[in-house]
């Protein structure tokens, strides 16, 4: 992937993964999907910004497909381009907890579960992302809502507890 071409996006969000997209891979390429899709998640403790991506191609571990590996060249190709994005973590700031959530109602195809997201900032750094499909399927978008905003407040009191222990 050195002489490729690099992508402006981790993802095209237009196109949806499904199980059944594509032509099952190889066992050889099978186990390469794995190692990459296991290294992006590696390197989503550091690059926040691929999550989202890399949350979807983890859904097809088991049996991966062309159209999956496909997608996984396309986070590898924005990697290539965006080498400098990372986490940043400022000395100066004021020391206040803020977070911000979304969320995709029935998003995924194959199971209609929905995909809450957050980030918590303190300061003006990043300190805890999430990006992750909900457990159960959800009858209409103001309960997807309310479990998004459980998940995210969750976060926030576990990181005031910490904080609390630190003496901040």
């Amino acid at each position: 992937m050195l002489g490729c071409r690099p992508n402006s996006t981790p993802m095209d969000y237009s196109t949806r993964l499904q199980a059944t997209s594509g032509t099952p891979l190889s066992a050889e390429s099978s186990s390469s999907y794995r190692r990459l899709v296991g290294r992006l998640i590696y390197l989503t403790n550091t690059r926040p910004d691929i999550a989202y991506a890399v949350q979807q191609l983890s859904q097809y571990m088991a049996s991966p497909t062309n159209t999956h590996l496909q997608a996984v060249f396309c986070v590898l190709r924005y990697l290539k381009g965006t080498p400098g994005l990372g986490l940043f973590f400022a000395a100066t700031g004021t020391p206040q907890l803020r977070a911000f959530n979304d969320l995709e109602w029935a998003g995924c195809r194959d199971s209609r579960r929905s995909t809450t997201g957050f980030l918590v900032y303190f300061g003006s750094s990043l300190v805890s992302w999430q990006s992750k499909k909900q457990s159960i399927v959800s009858r209409s978008s103001s309960e997807v809502e309310y479990r998004a905003l459980a998940s995210t407040t969750c976060e926030l009191q576990w990181l005031t507890y910490i904080l609390q222990d630190f003496r901040v």
